[in-house]
């Protein structure tokens, strides 16, 4: 995998998942071109419809398609997902980079989540757990599971 992309909607405010972001961005350089790109979530009144929240996700999703690599792995960071382990991760981004797929996107949704085409898009969607976190740290959480597949791969002594 030479290209790892992390898609996201929604900016890091606090600094310190902003400063543990910038750790593992900066660990993964050794691994892989990762680009790491923000979007805004769509502003929505206090207590939005169904159909307020179901377009704000397509726009959400229009503007995540505008920036998709041509012919990239996308997975989809949902909770409905499949749930993998660690090593899982690592042997599937193996895999992936094994059959010519040169990069790969994770994605991250809005605190609405993704919209159902961009999940139906998707090559893998993705559960980090039954459980809800923060997006903020979502994105620290699957920053750090990239950085831990390659050094699985790498047959590294980190993952122990």
């Amino acid at each position: 995998m030479r290209s790892v992309t992390l898609l996201t909607v929604g900016k890091l405010k606090e600094s310190f998942y902003r400063q543990a972001c910038d750790e593992y961005v900066k660990r993964l350089g050794a691994f892989c071109k990762l680009n790491v790109i923000e979007f805004p979530e769509e502003r929505l009144p206090q207590n939005p419809s169904q159909a307020q929240i179901d377009a704000a996700l397509e726009k959400e999703a229009a503007a995540v398609r505008a920036k998709l690599p041509a012919g990239a792995v996308l997975a989809a960071l949902c909770v409905e997902g499949k749930l993998l382990s660690s090593e899982d991760l690592a042997g599937q981004m193996a895999r992936w980079a094994g059959s010519g797929k040169s990069s790969v996107v994770f994605l991250i949704g809005s605190s609405f989540g993704l919209s159902p085409t961009l999940k139906a898009q998707a090559d893998l969607r993705l559960s980090m757990s039954p459980m809800t976190f923060p997006h903020h740290l979502a994105r620290v959480m699957v920053l750090e599971q990239i950085y831990r597949a390659f050094q699985i791969n790498a047959g590294s002594p980190y993952h122990k």
